[in-house]
């Protein structure tokens, strides 16, 4: 939908044709919901933006031509590298993106078998892109710098926010960042420490008002005399808070089905769906409230 709207022609593969029809009746969902709230990233009408997907059950089909190739199949490593394979054994030209969706999955690992690996990166957007801009680009070892320039203005030029890694690890940044955070939350709950509802107001209510604009080193920047400042003042104590932190564990056992009782109460099984839409809602907010806000910042600017 992203490539869509800033004019770019879209051949979406799946092997079940079926799929590939539910996707164009979720495609035009979506993309009526986004103009319907003014949220569209194009001056493209919405037929004009659906007019530039098409679908196809023939891999060589989809990736013939391609100047950009996105794969999203299920977080599954053999599935993802055979599929790979596949398509390094079609595409001849030496300079087209190959890029992964995975979220957790190093890029050496579903890369080293291909013959074009340099041209190979993840690139792992935020959930959901069309609302939640981020997008992490991680290269393997191998993967040439010129890709990875080429994959970055490609995101700028749909209106995707990336950040590119120097060298890849486990979870990237993001899901790094959700472990660290579900981690601490795991023990806060599951030792009794706090009640489920009241750990998701600390975060919904507290530390997210920060960090909808600003990253975790700003906010602490800002809290003292700058960062150095904070680390003199609060340094010791962050290192005694973290020497606490338990080791890693599974989430099972009795703290995990009280926890899922507790979040049953909120949003039951059947109401996920709509518990989604009403996140997407809250998100599409929030994103105008950022574009408003910049917006006047430039005006500040210039005057």
């Amino acid at each position: 939908m992203l490539f869509a709207c800033s004019g770019y022609d879209v051949m979406l593969y799946d092997v079940i044709s079926d799929q590939l029809q539910s996707a164009l009746v979720d495609i035009e969902a979506q993309l009526s919901a986004l103009y319907k709230e003014g949220l569209q990233r194009s001056s493209l009408t919405l037929a004009e933006v659906k007019g530039h997907i098409c679908t196809t059950t023939i891999l060589e089909e989809c990736v013939t031509g391609a100047i950009y190739i996105q794969e999203c199949v299920p977080e599954n490593r053999d599935l993802k590298r055979d599929v790979w394979r596949q398509i390094d054994d079609v595409i001849t030209p030496d300079d087209v993106v190959f890029a992964t969706s995975t979220s957790a999955i190093v890029p050496s690992l579903l890369s080293d078998h291909l013959k074009k690996r340099h041209r190979f990166m993840v690139a792992h957007p935020a959930n959901p892109p069309l609302l939640n801009p981020m997008v992490e680009l991680v290269p393997a070892p191998w993967t040439e710098p010129a890709a990875v320039d080429r994959a970055r203005a490609l995101m700028e030029v749909i209106g995707q926010v990336p950040i590119v890694l120097n060298k890849e690890i486990d979870g990237f940044v993001q899901a790094r960042i959700q472990a660290a955070i579900i981690h601490v939350a795991w023990q806060l709950v599951s030792e009794d420490y706090v009640d489920v509802e009241s750990l998701e107001t600390a975060m919904s209510e507290g530390l997210g008002g920060w960090y909808a604009f600003m990253g975790p080193f700003d906010v602490e920047h800002i809290n003292a005399d700058g960062f150095v400042d904070l680390c003199k003042k609060y340094g010791a104590k962050a290192e005694q808070v973290q020497k606490t932190f338990p080791k890693p564990e599974l989430m099972q056992g009795p703290a995990a089905k009280k926890l899922t009782r507790d979040l049953q109460q909120w949003t039951p099984s059947n109401r996920l769906t709509d518990r989604c839409r009403w996140r997407d809602r809250r998100m599409s907010a929030l994103l105008q409230l950022k574009r408003k806000l910049d917006e006047e910042g430039k005006r500040e600017e210039l005057k």
